[in-house]
């Protein structure tokens, strides 16, 4: 497995979080739980994609721009986590915040995979696209 298939393994995963977490209804019991997972999932799989993908391509003059851009919408989806996490779920600004998140992962996921992938696969060796998806697995598995 090579790193841009374990990243998008872990993308389909929030892909699906998110269509089913938009679906819930109020406060609900499946609400948080799916919250919860969403939160975990990419609050893991951020570190871990910061560490084992974009670190690397930071190091490199044709990937940096790609690797501080990425970075920064981390950032940016972090802070709309933080808001749900201080909007009632019974709030109708919930789900619209929680739509916004879906907008912005979804963005910036199809960005990672469409433009992200072909650049970082001219610039990473084979053997190094394999070493960074043991390294981001192994860390996802924490």
């Amino acid at each position: 497995m090579d790193i841009f298939s374990a990243l998008r393994s872990d993308h389909e995963k929030q892909r699906l979080l998110m269509k089913v977490l938009v679906e819930t209804t109020g406060d609900s019991a499946s609400r948080r739980d799916f919250f919860i997972d969403l939160k975990f999932q990419l609050k893991q799989h951020s570190i871990a994609e910061e560490r084992y993908f974009y670190m690397p391509l930071m190091k490199l003059d044709a990937t940096i721009e790609l690797a501080r851009h990425a970075i920064a919408e981390h950032h940016d989806i972090d802070k709309i986590i933080a808001q749900l996490e201080t909007t009632d779920m019974d709030s109708p600004v919930w789900l619209k915040t929680m739509k916004a998140l879906q907008n912005k992962v979804l963005h910036h996921i199809t960005e990672e995979e469409r433009e992200f992938f072909q650049q970082a696969g001219k610039n990473l060796s084979a053997k190094q696209k394999v070493d960074l998806a043991t390294q981001y697995r192994a860390e996802m598995a924490h």
